[in-house]
């Protein structure tokens, strides 16, 4: 982990001496940060290149829990964090109308959900019971869902029993906060802060990019290169003929329309996701305003329509302009290509359906640390970079598939396609085995746990054919018990939790107070 690398001393014979970030925003800030963090006291130099002419995506304003974790690492007060960004807190994620279009809906939450009974996943217990009838509801077990139905919030304590040891949860901010954040924190560890707009690289003799070329006909070398440039790839791809692997059979959404609102609603503890006709809509809570946004499939639904949508389903008063995206689903060939490694849009590109933009560039950020190179670049590090992280990238993307591949919508054509898509073996496999024996088993590296694919699969219908027999060592009564104790400890957890309002300041009195979507 990138906590043990902090302190270490990199050998001084061929070591990287300087390193440039082309693009801020979230993902060159972030990089920059944990760079700066991570490699004080090596004398390495780091500089930001910032373009006055382009202006950040900033739609990623939702979060996993690992950003908790990043917080710690950049020992960054988290108070203060929360305050200079307008952030609230994410207990998970909302689906709705996914399944059938009727108006149901499930949680994705964070943190454990029961306990483990016989050794064996609480989800076994789930799928017994239900197999003898007894009727269960999964948010009696999740105190993250709990809370969240309830408009609640805690912080975790380990000192407590589960479920609150348990409890996980992350943040919705505002991104261009984030980026301003991050930048100040960058540049008190001496990050250099350089304005212009690079117009493209002159490399070396062996392929190797060797100084950025500015438009004003400055130019900056460097030895190692990230490309945080956005869905341009001006480093990887422009300049480097990369390459790109392209998803979009099996995620045929390719655009979006963002539009922030104000409200004075209750701000609640989560991230709604509802299916539309055309794609999915989502909803984050901020201190300050509300995100919106509809990603849609553009063989589907026009931009025109999509913006005429949003606005007439959102209802509220719009705080800024709308911001439209067009993107390619799928990753670079190479996330490392010689001396150039990219991240953020500029590495790919996966739906942010479950909030996994920001982690993707922590988490190529925290594998650069682990394969940080010398001068002779070896290729076998940058190749076990690049297989690390496109196994990462790759069952995300299953992750994701999985929400749509299980629909049983049949009213749009888009959801007629994703109910028969071709899916890679990978996924089919996952799911082939959940319904034959209920069994997940993801492996070391992914990102999502079992009980996240467990969480999907119940979420959608999926009803396993068969269940673990190890659960048959525990007796219908004790099941019951347990099962009874559990629920009571997650119902008295979250009635003793406060509102999650109360944990800002109240929002300003504003105009048109209708929800967006469903509130189911």
């Amino acid at each position: 982990m990138a906590e043990n690398l902090k302190d270490q001393t990199l050998p001084l014979a061929g070591r990287i001496r300087s390193i440039a970030i082309v693009g801020g925003g979230t993902a060159g800030w972030m990089a920059a940060s944990v760079l700066a963090r991570a490699l004080s006291g090596t004398g390495l130099t780091i500089t930001v290149i910032e373009s006055p002419e382009i202006g950040t995506v900033g739609v990623g304003e939702a979060t996993i829990p690992p950003i908790i974790d990043l917080l710690r690492f950049l020992d960054i007060n988290h108070e203060d964090f929360v305050r200079h960004t307008q952030a609230t807190y994410k207990l998970g994620i909302k689906f709705i109308d996914w399944r059938h279009g009727g108006g149901e809906s499930y949680w994705h939450p964070f943190g454990t959900c029961g306990a483990p009974i016989n050794r064996r996943p609480f989800y076994h217990a789930w799928q017994r019971a239900r197999g003898e009838g007894i009727a269960l509801d999964l948010h009696d077990y999740s105190l993250c869902a709990a809370l969240g139905d309830a408009g609640k919030f805690r912080f975790p304590d380990p000192s407590q029993p589960a479920p609150v040891a348990g409890l996980r949860y992350a943040l919705h901010f505002d991104a261009g906060l984030v980026a301003k954040y991050l930048r100040a924190y960058a540049e008190r560890l001496g990050v250099t802060r350089r304005e212009g707009t690079v117009r493209g690289a002159t490399l070396r003799a062996d392929g190797f990019i060797e100084e950025l070329v500015f438009a004003d006909g400055g130019r900056l070398a460097a030895e190692l290169f990230i490309d945080c440039s956005g869905f341009r790839g001006l480093l990887i791809e422009e300049t480097l003929k990369t390459g790109y692997v392209d998803w979009s059979a099996m995620l045929p959404c390719d655009r979006a329309v963002a539009l922030p609102t104000l409200t004075a609603a209750p701000r609640a503890p989560y991230t709604r996701a509802w299916a539309r006709a055309a794609g999915w809509q989502w909803r984050i809570p901020l201190q300050h305003r509300v995100g919106n946004g509809y990603v849609y499939a553009s063989a589907h639904l026009s931009e025109t329509a999509a913006l005429d949508d949003l606005v007439r389903v959102v209802g509220e008063d719009a705080a800024g302009e709308p911001r439209f995206l067009r993107f390619v689903t799928g990753r670079r060939r190479l996330f490392w290509n010689r001396n150039c490694i990219a991240l953020g849009l500029a590495s790919g590109f996966i739906e942010p359906l479950e909030s996994t933009s920001i982690h993707l560039v922590m988490s190529g950020v925290y594998n650069l640390l682990e394969h940080f190179p010398d001068r002779a670049f070896a290729q076998a590090n940058i190749d076990s970079f690049n297989e690390e992280l496109i196994y990462e990238y790759e069952r995300v993307r299953d992750f994701i598939v999985l929400h749509y591949c299980l629909t049983q919508r049949t009213d749009t054509e888009l959801w007629r396609y994703c109910g028969h898509m071709p899916l890679p073996d990978s996924l089919s496999e996952r799911i082939e085995l959940y319904r034959r024996t209920a069994r997940i088993r993801p492996k070391g590296g992914e990102l999502f746990t079992d009980l996240s694919w467990f969480y999907i699969f119940e979420g959608m219908g999926v009803v396993p054919e068969g269940g673990d027999p190890l659960m048959a060592v525990v007796s219908g009564p004790q099941l019951r018990e347990m099962l009874a104790l559990l629920a009571r400890a997650t119902a008295a957890a979250c009635r003793e939790a406060p509102a999650h309002d109360s944990y800002f300041a109240p929002p300003l009195p504003q105009r048109g107070q209708a929800v967006a979507g469903r509130s189911s």
